[in-house]
């Protein structure tokens, strides 16, 4: 007697991001926009004088910041230690400006922008992938992190389940090319893995930087590529999750958790 067992990869989570580089709020359901980017994720972003973003990237010091949403207000509560404000979004900009201010040492602004929000890649906007598996994974590489801590640093918008580790590696291809899949009735293009920097080697809730997480991370995921994976899209290895595109006429379209991903 054979048995077969089909995998069937569904959204597991949704994570949007309100305010780029604050924290996630997990969604059931979410929208398409027609820049291809997922409704509320990274609407908000905080920039300085210069226009630059101010992020962890540049400031590790945004790690320490909390941020809860209630959209539907819509309420914004952040918090640094035992430092608390709630303010509303729509009304209060110069009030979270001034408090961010405060916080930062320089002056800070808060911008929104509904028709595109601010994605991290401006040239594929569309959500980042990843399995439940991987993260899993990912976390079993490491003493003292856990499945938490690795979704919480790697930032993924979409995690797919009843896939082994590294499934969504799938999803993309050769260079130049991009691989065609679809999640409910919403039709993607895969583009690239997604190339991490040195934000993912932070604790994200302190900003503490662990020394040993690139090189563990890099060995790792080199040991564990597939053989069929497109290992020439890997010039290097620090590499996690997948980039996305999709077309506007998916705008409105809506992903939710439970839908099946289709190659």
């Amino acid at each position: 007697i054979y048995l077969r067992f089909y995998m069937i990869p569904r959204v597991s989570r949704i994570l949007i991001y309100p305010i780029k580089s604050l924290d996630s709020i997990n969604v059931n359901q979410v929208q398409i926009l027609r820049s291809g980017a997922l409704a509320g994720d990274r609407t908000f972003a905080l920039f300085d004088q210069s226009g630059n973003f101010v992020n962890a990237k540049r400031h590790p010091g945004i790690h320490k910041l909390r941020a809860q949403f209630d959209l539907n207000q819509p309420i914004l509560r952040l918090r640094v230690e035992e430092t608390e404000k709630l303010f509303n979004l729509e009304t209060d900009k110069e009030a979270i400006c001034l408090w961010l201010t405060q916080y930062f040492g320089f002056p800070v602004e808060i911008k929104q922008n509904l028709d595109t929000g601010f994605p991290d890649d401006t040239l594929s906007p569309g959500p980042t992938i990843i399995s439940t598996a991987t993260l899993e994974t990912v976390a079993s590489w490491y003493t003292e992190i856990d499945v938490a801590e690795v979704r919480a640093r790697f930032r993924a918008n979409l995690e797919i389940d009843g896939v082994p580790a590294f499934w969504e590696d799938r999803l993309f291809g050769e260079a130049g090319k991009t691989v065609n899949f679809q999640i409910g009735d919403v039709e993607f293009l895969g583009v690239n893995p997604c190339q991490r920097c040195v934000v993912v080697t932070r604790d994200s809730q302190t900003g503490e930087v662990d020394p040993g997480f690139q090189k563990i991370f890099t060995t790792q995921r080199q040991n564990s590529l597939p053989d069929w994976l497109e290992r020439e899209r890997f010039n290097h290895f620090f590499r996690l999750a997948v980039n996305t595109r999709l077309a506007v006429t998916e705008a409105e379209k809506t992903i939710s958790v439970g839908d099946q991903l289709i190659t």
